[in-house]
């Protein structure tokens, strides 16, 4: 799973530049410039692969050191 995440963060990257539409002119649904609406797309998009990614490939490593690190807080604060 986590070369799929890296490859659409790639796939991403480069859809980003969407000069494809610079030059068009047209609406949808009625208002709204169709590059503004290929970036409202590109942005649920990219948090969805966001959210995939902290998901399936966020290193368990980091929550493990988070853990740890709260634990010693706490020991810390509490009263003896």
């Amino acid at each position: 799973m986590r070369n799929i995440i890296i490859i659409a963060v790639i796939l991403l990257f480069f859809l980003h530049q969407d000069f494809w539409w610079w030059g068009d002119g047209s609406l949808v649904w009625g208002f709204m410039p169709v590059g503004l609406a290929y970036h409202a797309a590109y942005s649920v998009a990219a948090g969805l692969v966001w959210a995939l990614a902290v998901k399936f490939a966020w290193p368990q490593t980091v929550e493990d050191e988070a853990g740890e690190a709260a634990e010693r807080d706490e020991g810390a604060a509490t009263p003896s």
